[in-house]
Parts: C-alpha cells; sequence; structure tokens
C-alpha cells in the first residue's frame, strides 16, 4: 500500500512539473549555447556579422537551420535568422526530430511557454490546441521534451531576431511519410490565407562521416530539398544516401510547400563541424535554407495555370495510361517506363478518368504531385481500373471498351470565399478536419449546377461533410486549373 501511495505522489510530481504552468526549463543551456544571457547575445550578434551580406528580402515562409552546439553549428544557422528579419511574423511553428523518445505520430507543446537564459517564449495557445484537434496521432506527450534540445537550440536565435512572436513547438517521432502528409495538410488548412506563420525546422545534416563524404551526401540531400520534391528526399534518407536528423520534419515541409505553391529555395549556407573545429575525420553537416514565395512588398498571381503539354507530350501520357490498365488489368502488375522528355518528368498531381460506353467506370487522381508526371498518370490509371471504391475493379472482358481522360493539374490555390471561384474554369477541393474532397473543372460543365449545387455536392457526395459546410468559416476551399485531354 505504501508502495502505491509513494508511485502515485511521483506521478502527481511530474504531472505539476510537466503541466502545471507549462514553461519548458532549458535542457542544454551552459551545454550546446551559454547559460550567461549576455555571452548567449553577445555569440548570436558575433554569427550574425560574421555571415556578411544576406538576402533579406525574401517573403520566407519555411526556413531550415541546424541544432548543434553553437560553436559548430551556429555560423550557418545565423544565416536563416539573418534571411528573415525583415519578415514580419506572429506565429512560429518550430518542428524538430525526437532524438532520444521513440513514438509513432508528432507531439506538440500546448501552451506556456520555452524558457531560455535570454527570457520566455510564448506558445501560441490557440494553433497549437487547433493543431491537437486535426488527428488522433497528434499529440501532447510531455515525456517526448524531456531531454530534447531540437526546438529550444532555434529558440534564442529567434528571441534576437523577433519581439512577440509566439511558437509552436512540434517533435516528430516514427518514420512515416503519411504522418508527413497529415502534419503538412493540417498546418496548410490551419494557416489559411494568413502571411505571417513561419514553418521552421530544427535539422542537422550527414552524421560522423569523414569531410568529403559528408559534403557529397549533402550535396545530394540540398539537390532534392531544392527540387522541392519529398518523395525523391525522404526515400534518399531511408536508403541512407541522404542523411538528415530531421527528415521526418524536413519531408513536412517539402510537402507543404507544394500545398501552398512555394516554388523558391535558396541554400544560403552549408558547412560542416570540420569547417570550424578543424577535424574532418568525424563530421556533422549544416545548412541554412529558405522557402520563400516571393520578393517582400511583391505579390503573387493568382491562377498560374498548368505549363504547356505539347500534342506529342499528351499521346505519350494517354498511351502510358492505357498502357499500364491494360498490363494491370491482365497481370496484376503496373509496367515501367523510361521516360526521357523533361515536361514529363516534372512532378504535377493528375487524374486519370475512366468511361466506358459513355459512362463513368473510375476516376482517381493525386492533387499534389510527388512523382514524375508520367508516374503520376501510370499510378493514377491502375487506381482508377482498380481502386476506385465506386466500382468494382476493370475485367479484360471491358478493356475494348474504355475510353480514357487525363487531367494534368494546377497548383492548388486557397480562397478566402466561393466568390472567387469560376464554373469550368477551376476545379475545387474543399477541406475540414479529416474530411477532404474534390471536383476537377469539367464537373460543372457536365453537369449544369449552379456554383451553390456544385458545392453542396462537393461536400456531401466527395468529403463527407454537410451540403452547406462550405459556407462556414472554418472549411477550407482551393481551386486549381487543368489541362484535359482525352483519347477521343
Amino acid at each position: 500500500m505504501k508502495q502505491i501511495i509513494f508511485l502515485l505522489m511521483v506521478l502527481m510530481v511530474f504531472s505539476t512539473q510537466s503541466w502545471g504552468d507549462m514553461i519548458k526549463e532549458p535542457n542544454v543551456a551552459g551545454g550546446f549555447y551559454s547559460a550567461d544571457p549576455k555571452e548567449l547575445s553577445d555569440s548570436i550578434d558575433y554569427f550574425e556579422q560574421a555571415t556578411g551580406p544576406v538576402p533579406s528580402d525574401r517573403k520566407v515562409l519555411i526556413a531550415i537551420a541546424p541544432h548543434a552546439g553553437y560553436p559548430y553549428s551556429g555560423p550557418v544557422a545565423a544565416f536563416t535568422y539573418k534571411a528573415i528579419v525583415q519578415n514580419h511574423y506572429k506565429t512560429i511553428v518550430v518542428i524538430g526530430p525526437s532524438h532520444f523518445f521513440p513514438f509513432e505520430g508528432i507531439s506538440v507543446w500546448p501552451r506556456g511557454g520555452f524558457r531560455t537564459p535570454l527570457g520566455i517564449v510564448p506558445v501560441d495557445e490557440d494553433f497549437a490546441q487547433a493543431l491537437l484537434k486535426e488527428n488522433p496521432k497528434f499529440q501532447n506527450l510531455p515525456q517526448v521534451f524531456e531531454r530534447e534540445h531540437a526546438v529550444e537550440v532555434e529558440l534564442p536565435f529567434l528571441q534576437k531576431t523577433f519581439n512577440n512572436v509566439r511558437i509552436v513547438p512540434i517533435l516528430m517521432g516514427d518514420a512515416d511519410p503519411q504522418v508527413c502528409r497529415d502534419l503538412a495538410a493540417a498546418l496548410d488548412r490551419l494557416i489559411g490565407q494568413r502571411d505571417d506563420v513561419l514553418i521552421l525546422i530544427s535539422s542537422d545534416m550527414s552524421h560522423y562521416f569523414t569531410y568529403d563524404v559528408a559534403n557529397s551526401m549533402d550535396a545530394l540531400t540540398l539537390q532534392a530539398i531544392q527540387e522541392i520534391d519529398p518523395k525523391k528526399f525522404f526515400e534518399g534518407c531511408m536508403s541512407r544516401k541522404m542523411e538528415m536528423c530531421g527528415f521526418m520534419p524536413v519531408t513536412t515541409a517539402l510537402i507543404y510547400a507544394r500545398l501552398r505553391g512555394i516554388k523558391h529555395v535558396e541554400v544560403l549556407k552549408h558547412a560542416n563541424s570540420g569547417d570550424t573545429s578543424g577535424d574532418k575525420s568525424r563530421v556533422v553537416g549544416y545548412s541554412s535554407v529558405i522557402f520563400y514565395s516571393d520578393l517582400l512588398g511583391t505579390s503573387e498571381s493568382q491562377d498560374e495555370g498548368v505549363k504547356a503539354l505539347s500534342l506529342a507530350e499528351k499521346k505519350e501520357l494517354l498511351r502510358i495510361a492505357r498502357s499500364s490498365i491494360e498490363t494491370f488489368v491482365r497481370t496484376g502488375k503496373a509496367p515501367d517506363f523510361t521516360v526521357k522528355d523533361a515536361r514529363l518528368n516534372e512532378m504535377e498531381g493528375a487524374f486519370v478518368t475512366i468511361h466506358r460506353n459513355g459512362d463513368l467506370r473510375g476516376c482517381v487522381g493525386s492533387i499534389i504531385g510527388e512523382e514524375p508526371l508520367y508516374e503520376t498518370v501510370r499510378d493514377m490509371a491502375v487506381a482508377a481500373a482498380s481502386q476506385d471504391p465506386r466500382f468494382t475493379p476493370l475485367t479484360v472482358a471491358e478493356l475494348s471498351g474504355i475510353d480514357l481522360e487525363i487531367s494534368v493539374l494546377s497548383q492548388p490555390r486557397r480562397i478566402k470565399d466561393a466568390s472567387e471561384i469560376q464554373l469550368g474554369k477551376h476545379g475545387v477541393i474543399v477541406s475540414s478536419g479529416n474530411h477532404r474532397g474534390v471536383f476537377l473543372p469539367q464537373v460543372a460543365d457536365e453537369t449544369k449546377w449552379s456554383k451553390e449545387e456544385f458545392l453542396s455536392q462537393l461536400c456531401s457526395q466527395k468529403a463527407g461533410l454537410p451540403p452547406d459546410a462550405w459556407k462556414d468559416p472554418n472549411t477550407a476551399l482551393y481551386v486549381f486549373t487543368a489541362d484535359v485531354f482525352s483519347e477521343k
């Protein structure tokens, strides 16, 4: 009985320390960086002065900074913070890896703040609480933060760079690309039209290779990041051809960049510990990277449209779609293709629609391309033939009667309300919580629905939402355009 009482008392103390006022005390002050406020402030000033000129006229929406001890990674981190100083943020979502505590999903610190020698950085509690409601794998696990340094190491730099910002501290657990997709989509929904939110990724690069091997590996990694290619990056890290301790947060950032239509990436600085310590036998790599939408004081165009496809390229995509369907239906395996055309190797979303005798027989697509266009078309063609839940899988006997249509999609753009939707021009995505639905642009022409009917059917038929959910300000609406072509 005494043992039970003692255990309860220990749990009560832990709960009070963990949840009480939720002020997270520093883990690595006096180790990774100075615990003396003046020394810490002076060291950051020194790092930023040593960078020299850094572009500071970008609308930075995502940034990557390292999180090692300041003598090693501070000179590189300073490039990131110097580049974002002219931006005006109210919320900074700081995402790092969990180095010590394995778990599924993500852990969000939901309230209170993080203390450093420079003071307390408050948590954006409204944002954090809203994020926790987005997905069952988004949890508040204080124990994950007990020994972790990934978020903490960024905070003194943030305190020196901005006043009156709030943070959303996030740690990511076990390798799972679906968690990355879910977090990116949730951040996209929650941020919406706001332009005062920064996604800050805390990650080092390759660990403990020789100087030259590390530089070669980091170059491959940075190339995938600059290409905004989440699939290539994630698979490269899983195969150990690339390496970042924060590869889950970086994958999330790359998916988020594609969701937001962010196309500009700039590597400001790359170095490794051998550049500062002189020991090049076992080094750790560091990088400063920014993703930006445009220059400060300018605005993006509204609908960029789909980059033109030639007639030959359209015919090639249709050939790939038909060959993929016929091969899969007959053998159960999707064929491989070698396509050298640069346009067909660009990453874009696409839908493949199957008609038979004039009736719909399957339609499946990927809104955000995570692989080359020709591979997306191949995979969506197979999925339309075999995975559309509205239909049974296509049979060999049906192959001769099918017609194929392909829709290549532009980057989706979030809109403020339904008044921006142009029926016949825009496809529309509706998103609320875990509910998501899409209608292609041609649906409006085929059905002759009014805009209200179109949106109501989208909500109820595709997203599983109430028909009037599109009127709710918490429901996100996106538009896109499409290049639609068919065998006919």
